[in-house]
């Protein structure tokens, strides 16, 4: 399904154009909360609790990154 035939047809995947979600400012921001996690130094908000989840940094990164107005996608659309 996802070949193109030669006659002309191409695969709906294809036509669509290839462009980035996350800009590199918000994967910087992302990496950078992973690597404080890593270190056991980052802390959630409100709370000041140590973050245990992996899952946990990455949306910290990426609330950080929305919040300075870059590239990534709402909340539910990813």
């Amino acid at each position: 399904m996802a070949r193109v035939i030669k006659s002309g047809l191409q695969s709906k995947s294809s036509k669509k154009q290839d462009r980035h979600k996350y800009s590199k400012k918000a994967q910087e921001s992302v990496g950078r909360e992973m690597h404080e996690f890593k270190r056991g130094k980052l802390k959630s908000g409100r709370s000041g609790k140590k973050v245990t989840s992996r899952k946990q940094a990455i949306a910290i990164g990426l609330a950080e990154a929305r919040r300075s107005g870059e590239k990534v996608p709402r909340k539910g659309a990813a």
